[in-house]
């Protein structure tokens, strides 16, 4: 666990910082694989939560929503194009290979089980301090949440600070294997980069903080 600040909290579930989760606001945001429940689970004990929201319901940010929800009783919130992943935990239905191999196995090891949502999200919600910015393109509407007051932006898969083969650090996007469109992913960065954020957190790679606007030198350097 690494505390960024007095109330942002980022949960690595596996080495290396490669998939990550986080609490703020009482919030927790996304959920990781199955095997990292107990970790997320003992983070709690200082820094209880009384909502959980997803980005977007891939096996890596929802593998243990259904037992954090059910064993808490806490609500589950995310977009309705979410939900029917969320809720069946079928989750690699949008992969653009979904019968691939990779995506079964995700889909066997790494997703939890389904969950009902209690709350439906769209853009320009606000939850806790974070606003709510539709963020479609790794998933047919991934949701990122902006903190305004200390300039933290929680990107989910929108961008990675890290090469998921590799685990080598640096700014990438997405890999395509597992992004509906990578065009328009590409196009919400760019409504992202406006924001001109202090500290970003990735569902994949250490949190940036971004004092050389490392961030918006990247973007800027996209086509889409």
């Amino acid at each position: 666990m690494n505390q960024i600040n007095q109330d942002l909290l980022q949960i690595s579930v596996l080495p290396r910082n490669s998939i990550n989760c986080y609490i703020a606001d009482g919030i927790l945001f996304d959920s990781g694989i199955q095997c990292g429940y107990k970790k997320i689970r003992k983070a709690f004990d200082k820094n209880p939560i009384h909502t959980h929201v997803l980005t977007h319901a891939h096996a890596d940010h929802q593998g243990c929503s259904a037992r954090i929800c059910s064993e808490l009783n806490v609500p589950l919130l995310c977009h309705k194009e979410e939900v029917q992943k969320a809720e069946t935990g079928f989750v690699v239905a949008d992969y653009p290979s979904p019968s691939g191999m990779i995506a079964k196995l995700q889909q066997k090891y790494w997703a939890g089980a389904g969950y009902p949502v209690t709350q439906i999200l769209q853009n320009g919600d606000v939850i806790g301090d974070f606003e709510v910015i539709e963020t479609p393109g790794h998933t047919a509407e991934h949701l990122s949440f902006y903190r305004e007051r200390d300039g933290t932006l929680i990107i989910g898969d929108a961008l990675c600070n890290m090469n998921l083969l590799t685990t080598v650090v640096g700014l990438q996007l997405p890999p395509s294997l597992f992004t509906s469109n990578q065009n328009q992913n590409i196009q919400s960065l760019q409504k992202l980069n406006t924001l001109h954020p202090k500290i970003i957190c990735f569902g994949h790679g250490p949190v940036l903080m971004n004092r050389k606007n490392e961030f918006e030198k990247f973007i800027d350097s996209l086509k889409s």
